[in-house]
């Protein structure tokens, strides 16, 4: 197996692992008997667990934000640019649920606290897509004056947990359900 193969292999374990268990339920050893590499050689590539993990959510990232980007046209109005996004992210997630279900661990775990709180409340080089858009639609008078990390709870909490709930078996997401699922975020949020 060649050097980019072998790291490849061991996110890949390390992502089906933490989905399957948690991070406490997937030490080292087992992400490298998954990989078929030695416990020695996630080392190499990872100095240890916890940037293993940070390295794996920023890979995830990176391919779920060009999907979620996917036709976003950023001078549209706020509006359709929300049922865009909402869209595109839910339909990633019911799409990828190992990524779904690490993240939305990594998201609940203190991995995630300072990810959030810089997304959230950042500098303007730390700028999120969400972050712009409700941050837009507030100052058109569009989006309720509410604290963004309210918003953010009104508009993707209802989507992490239909998602999850698909992802279970507990509903089935078709086209129809997905698109009211998210207009009915977007009624959560609108002025």
């Amino acid at each position: 197996m060649a050097k980019p193969e072998k790291r490849d292999e061991i996110v890949r374990a390390a992502l089906e692992l933490i989905a399957e268990h948690g991070f406490h339920g997937a030490p080292m050893a087992m992400i490298a008997d998954r990989a078929g590499v030695g416990a020695g050689t996630i080392y190499r590539y990872f100095e240890n667990k916890d940037l293993l993990i940070t390295e794996l959510y920023r890979e995830v990232e990176g391919r779920s934000f060009p999907a979620i980007m996917e036709g976003y046209v950023p001078e549209a109005p706020v509006r359709e640019r929300f049922l865009h996004l909402s869209t595109a992210l839910l339909r990633y997630f019911i799409n990828n649920s190992l990524e779904f279900r690490f993240v939305e661990q990594f998201h609940n775990s203190p991995y995630g606290v300072e990810f959030r709180r810089e997304r959230l409340l950042g500098k303007m080089e730390d700028r999120f897509v969400y972050r712009e858009l409700f941050e837009s639609g507030v100052a058109q008078g569009v989006v309720k004056d509410f604290p963004l990390p309210v918003l953010f709870a009104l508009a993707l909490g209802p989507i992490l947990a239909v998602a999850r709930d698909h992802i279970l078996g507990f509903i089935a997401l078709d086209d129809v359900l997905i698109t009211r699922t998210i207009e009915a975020c977007w009624d959560a949020v609108r002025r």
